[in-house]
């Protein structure tokens, strides 16, 4: 029996657990999706953006991926354990981050950032609301990791979550969205939340009406999986948002 989005009480999400298991140390898988966002999101071009990663919950290196081009940054997110965990991250990121800092500085469009955290306490805020609920036609370029495949067991809801947050970016707006394959669902601390079981053909039809047919699908894929309850491998799809 499939689980919607709004079946879900998602205050009960634990956002230092989810950091823990998840972004404590630099994963490889991680560290192969950084490198492709970053040289992505430098070859774009953008300056001066308005960047929103949707779902951030606690994982930064989507946001800090759109660090060197934004002069705003939103962070929207639904679970209000995560807002408060990145209202706090905001204004002074853990040291652990660093590491992933040091992937993208190795591109000359971010080592030109001479001081990441002042730059996220500069441009970024908050915001708590549903990914539903997103405007339309209103961000330069955007991110959203592990969400759409996370939200609930419903592939429908996965196929909406995906056309919204495309939509939500202005034409021609490089994107990044990434996710678990095959999930069955994930343990946060004592909890445990649903997931759809999608593969890169379920990626390519929710883009192929809301992206420009020249974007890029890719398995992720390490000889150390992240937990048990999907296939072990990732997937990544940059693109843009089509008009």
């Amino acid at each position: 029996m499939s689980s919607s989005n709004s079946d879900v009480d998602w205050d009960t999400f634990d956002p230092e657990a989810y950091r823990d298991d998840n972004y404590l140390r630099l994963r490889d898988d991680d560290r192969q999706i950084m490198v492709r966002i970053r040289d992505f999101f430098a070859a774009a071009g953008p300056a001066d953006a308005c960047g929103v990663d949707v779902g951030a919950g606690s994982n930064l290196y989507p946001a800090l991926a759109m660090l060197p081009f934004c002069q705003r940054l939103d962070l929207w997110e639904f679970s209000a354990p995560n807002v408060a965990w990145l209202d706090a991250q905001v204004k002074r990121f853990d040291d652990h981050w660093n590491a992933f800092w040091r992937i993208y500085q190795e591109n000359p469009a971010y080592a030109r950032v001479a001081d990441p955290r002042a730059r996220l306490a500069t441009v970024a805020s908050v915001h708590q609301s549903n990914l539903f609920q997103l405007p339309t036609r209103a961000w330069d370029m955007g991110t959203m990791f592990f969400v759409a495949c996370s939200l609930s067991s419903d592939l429908q809801e996965f196929h909406r979550a995906m056309h919204r947050f495309v939509t939500s970016l202005k034409p021609g707006a490089p994107f990044a969205t990434a996710f678990m394959e095959g999930s069955q669902g994930y343990p946060v601390g004592d909890a445990r939340f649903p997931a759809v079981g999608i593969s890169d053909r379920d990626v390519a039809e929710s883009l192929a009406s809301v992206a420009y047919d020249d974007v890029v699908i890719e398995r992720i894929t390490t000889g150390d999986p992240l937990r048990d309850g999907y296939s072990g491998g990732m997937i990544l799809a940059i693109g843009r948002a089509a008009g």
